[in-house]
C-alpha cells in the first residue's frame, strides 16, 4: 500500500470512529506548539483504542509508565470505571507543569494519580494489584518495567506495550549504540517466548503489543 493510500485509509478510520473530545484536541494542539517531540503523544486513534480496552474490561487499578502529555492518561480514565484508581509515572519533571494543566481541567482528575521520577523506583513502592498496565516509557528498559510490574498484575490482567514495531526498525540490525532500538527487540523476542502470557501485536502507528496474563 501506497504511503498516499496509507493515509487516506488512516484518515477514513478517523472520521468514522469517536472524536477525540475538545479537552484532548486542546492538548494535542498545545503539545505541537509547544513540545519538543509531540508524535510521542499516542494520538486519536491508539486513545480511542486504549478507551475501549478499558470500556470492555473496565479495570479498577491502572498502572501507566510514562506519561508524556497525559493524552493516553485521559483516554484511560475516560474508559475505566467511574471507581477506578490511575497511576501515571513519568520521569521528566519538566513536563509536570503541562501534564498538571490539562489533568486540573478534567473531571476525571479524581480518579489519576501522577508520580514524578524514575519507573523503577516507584513501581516498588505502589502496593497495588493491577488489572491493566500500559508500558510507553524508555524503550531500553521495557524488560527492567516488565519484570517489575508482572507479578503486579492480576491473573486474567492485560499489560499493553506501545512502540514495538519501533518504525519498522524491529527488522534492521541496529548498531551497538541504537539502545532503543535494541531494547524493543529484545524486548519483543522476550515475550515472544513467554509462556505465562498470550499475545498479539497489532500494527497501529508504532505498534502496540497486548499481553494477556494466563
Amino acid at each position: 500500500m501506497s504511503l498516499d493510500k496509507d493515509q487516506a485509509i488512516e484518515d477514513y478510520i478517523l472520521s468514522h470512529i469517536d472524536a477525540e473530545g475538545e479537552l484532548l484536541q486542546q492538548l494535542n494542539r498545545d503539545a505541537h506548539v509547544n513540545l519538543l517531540k509531540p508524535r510521542m503523544l499516542s494520538g486519536h486513534l491508539q486513545g480511542r483504542m486504549l478507551k475501549m480496552f478499558c470500556r470492555m474490561m473496565q479495570p479498577k487499578y491502572i498502572l501507566e509508565i510514562g506519561t508524556y502529555t497525559a493524552y493516553a492518561t485521559l483516554c484511560l480514565a475516560e474508559g475505566a470505571a467511574d471507581d477506578a484508581e490511575i497511576h501515571t509515572i513519568e520521569i521528566n519533571d519538566e513536563l509536570e507543569d503541562f501534564i498538571l494543566r490539562y489533568l486540573h481541567k478534567t473531571k476525571l482528575k479524581d480518579k489519576i494519580h501522577l508520580h514524578i521520577g524514575d519507573a523503577q523506583k516507584i513501581i516498588p513502592s505502589l502496593d497495588r494489584v493491577f488489572d491493566l498496565v500500559f508500558i510507553d516509557a524508555n524503550k531500553r528498559h521495557y524488560i527492567e518495567y516488565y519484570d517489575l510490574i508482572f507479578n503486579k498484575v492480576r491473573q486474567g490482567g492485560l499489560i499493553i506495550a506501545d512502540n514495538t514495531l519501533w518504525d519498522g526498525h524491529v527488522l534492521e540490525t541496529p548498531k551497538p549504540s541504537d539502545k532503543q532500538t535494541l531494547g524493543i527487540q529484545k524486548f519483543n523476542e522476550m515475550i515472544a517466548k513467554d509462556g505465562r502470557v498470550e499475545k498479539v501485536i497489532l500494527p497501529v502507528r508504532d505498534g502496540l503489543t497486548l499481553i494477556w496474563k494466563k
